[in-house]
């Protein structure tokens, strides 16, 4: 056999008859199998190596420089005889470095292009993925390419970073993906029709999921309506539960057309959706105040009034979307200051309209000696935190544009044509100072909606706190002796007693939510009562809120049959023996309300029931970047070309699949989004 041909090799035990190779070796083959050796070489099939011969060497230390070594790995057969074995199909060839190419290694690799690509569970490469249950930082695993991992990966990216589907086939994207997996060929990148049935793959597989996790549970729900570019009526019903192991958790069920907002309508939608999820409880739903939703909630009091998991007949359903009562309350007090607000945002407007405008500012800057890495930034007017932070900035520079209203010509010019116009003229020293006095008391209207807004943690007990300091903020302002602030404050009070006042008008869970948190318990409520409405109304309505806490552990005990033992120490039942004990973490930043009633509940078996219901309650209908938006929700102009059902597969499986999402990188890119956000990136 000439050795100078690499041609295919076996060595095996036979009668005796022996060849000597061109180099010296000898190997023991039979006439019989030198013949197949070549007859197989000729037809592409190669022998194996026998694995009984085969060790592993080592490769060498010198750099290989052909491409046929991505694909075969050296064997030591005998002494002096080395093999390369492909790493595919396990075939073999002699080798030698000094007298042997690798002309018919490249050849083979030609000759089984299927099997390059094929997943090869041998060959493992080592990568980087994040820690499980939002550790920080990365491990390393071994793992293997596969074309169907990569098209699932590439789904999910679509979803999750809302991308269009006719992305995966744009050249550059195919150039970029390429380079990343050399094994991944051109023709495994799925078209857009393919990502698309792979997108309802992974919403009807990550459905079932959610389905089984939702078997037997009782849930709290939040309702929202859209609408598309194309005027289309869409609903979003999320529901939000907590789960055995103390997690709460936040899922849309369903993101759907409907015909119209009419109240009926919507319950109906509501009704049929639950059903088809299998969920027979809930606790509350969670609307803004249009006057349909009131239809709505009276709908649904009265056909699940008779399900297996309602409570208490559903007296405590409804319950008011906080952040849509912030909005119409800082609306109340926009319109007192509107003209000042309107003059700083004209200002701001000027000097961002050209380069040339915002090099003139930057010069005014450097001449007063100011320094700072804040930006200008225009408002959104239907979004109020962005007229805040529009506002925070330009008062920092309340100094520029003063020197700029009677030394800058351009600036001058343009508001005296804005005057003549009819039309706002330049902010004035007491614009700016009506601006800074309203800015201190609109921070706490944004710090409360930020916290509302959070979906990794409960919010129900945090609710009074913020409506508390709010509140009294209002009262403090009623008295001041500035009076468009005085008047300000007087339409913000009107408008918190509509929705927030004493009486019924508060859903009574959102202050059992207080007395359910460790930390604060029925002493905290009387405090802030009592200073709010005086000791008489106070102590009524703590009174009330004792008297609900024990109708619900009342109700649960009734329902889960328990067997209640009478308590020692003189407290007849787990609501009196945890109110009697002292707070817990009240100085403890990194207190969590749910690892508490997780670490307690065997303690308080019925009561930690009823927290863990009452902790689930959502106090707002809207995501948090919908929060401060005084305008609609509208679906973005890729979502709003794709057909209703779609529309409900992307946005649903996206909700599911960022659960998934380690929770350091979710709170990682909140972080993010609110810089973005202060700096109007």
């Amino acid at each position: 056999m000439d050795s100078s041909t690499n041609a295919p090799f076996v060595s095996t035990q036979a009668d005796g008859a022996t060849a000597t190779q061109a180099d010296g070796v000898t190997a023991t083959v039979t006439q019989e199998a030198a013949a197949a050796t070549q007859a197989e070489a000729t037809d592409g099939e190669l022998p194996l190596v026998p694995p009984s011969v085969v060790s592993k060497t080592d490769t060498g230390s010198g750099r290989k420089k052909s491409l046929a070594w991505n694909h075969f790995e050296k064997v030591k057969v005998d002494e002096g005889v080395t093999m390369a074995v492909c790493n595919y199909c396990k075939k073999s060839y002699l080798v030698d470095s000094k007298s042997c190419g690798t002309g018919n290694l490249l050849a083979h690799v030609t000759i089984y292009p299927k099997k390059t690509n094929k997943e090869d569970k041998g060959q493992k490469t080592l990568a980087f993925e994040p820690k499980n249950d939002g550790d920080e930082g990365f491990k390393l695993v071994s793992t293997t390419f596969s074309v169907e991992a990569s098209r699932k990966a590439l789904a999910e990216m679509i979803i999750i970073d809302e991308l269009p589907f006719r992305c995966v086939e744009g050249y550059e994207f195919k150039k970029y993906v390429t380079t990343l997996q050399p094994k991944l060929r051109l023709k495994d990148i799925p078209s857009r029709q393919t990502v698309a049935r792979d997108v309802i793959g992974i919403y009807n597989s990550e459905r079932e999921k959610l389905r089984k996790s939702l078997k037997g549970c009782r849930v709290c729900l939040t309702m929202d309506t859209w609408t598309s570019l194309q005027n289309l009526n869409y609903m979003c019903l999320t529901c939000h539960f907590i789960d055995d192991a103390w997690k709460l958790h936040k899922r849309i069920l369903n993101f759907c057309q409907v015909e119209d907002h009419k109240g009926e309508t919507i319950g109906r939608k509501i009704e049929m959706s639950l059903r088809e999820w299998g969920i027979d409880g809930i606790f509350t739903l969670t609307v803004d105040n249009a006057s349909s939703n009131l239809t709505t909630i009276k709908f649904l009091q009265r056909v699940t009034k008779d399900w297996k998991r309602t409570v208490l007949e559903n007296e405590l359903m409804h319950m008011r979307c906080c952040a849509h009562i912030l909005n119409l309350i800082v609306g109340e007090g926009l319109k007192k200051i509107d003209a000042s607000v309107a003059r700083v945002r004209e200002a701001v407007r000027y000097v961002k309209s050209s380069p040339n405008r915002n090099q003139t500012f930057r010069n005014f800057m450097e001449r007063l000696g100011m320094e700072s890495k804040s930006l200008l930034c225009l408002d959104v007017p239907t979004r109020w935190n962005s007229t805040y932070l529009m506002l925070g900035i330009a008062e920092k520079f309340e100094k520029v544009f003063l020197r700029m209203d009677f030394e800058d010509d351009g600036y001058l010019s343009y508001f005296r044509s804005k005057e003549d116009s009819g039309g706002l003229g330049s902010p004035c020293i007491s614009d700016f100072q009506n601006c800074r006095a309203f800015m201190t008391f609109l921070r706490l209207f944004y710090n409360a909606t930020k916290k509302f807004s959070g979906s990794l943690y409960v919010t129900s007990n945090a609710f009074f706190d913020e409506i508390f300091v709010i509140q009294e903020s209002i009262s403090h302002l009623v008295k001041s002796q500035n009076t468009l602030l005085k008047n300000t404050a007087t339409n913000m009070q009107t408008k918190f007693e509509k929705y927030w006042g004493e009486d019924d008008k508060i859903n009574p869970l959102l202050y059992v939510a207080v007395v359910l948190d460790p930390q604060k318990k029925s002493r905290f409520l009387k405090f802030s009562l009592t200073e709010i409405y005086g000791n008489k109304v106070g102590n009524v309505m703590v009174d009330k809120v004792k008297a609900l806490l024990m109708k619900l552990y009342t109700f649960f005990c009734s329902v889960n049959s328990p067997n209640v033992q009478e308590l020692s120490g003189g407290c007849s039942n787990e609501v009196d023996k945890y109110l009697a004990e002292n707070c817990d973490g009240r100085r403890d930043v990194n207190f969590e309300v749910l690892g508490w009633w997780k670490d307690n509940s065997s303690r308080y078996p019925m009561l930690s029931k009823v927290a863990k219901d009452v902790l689930a309650v959502s106090v707002l209908t809207v995501a948090s970047d919908s929060a401060f938006s005084t305008g609609g929700c509208i679906v973005d102009p890729f979502r709003s070309s794709l057909s209703p059902l779609m529309v409900q597969n992307l946005v649903c499986a996206r909700n599911w699949l960022q659960a998934t999402v380690p929770i350091s990188h979710r709170q990682l890119r909140d972080e993010v989004e609110a810089l973005e956000e202060e700096f109007h990136l």
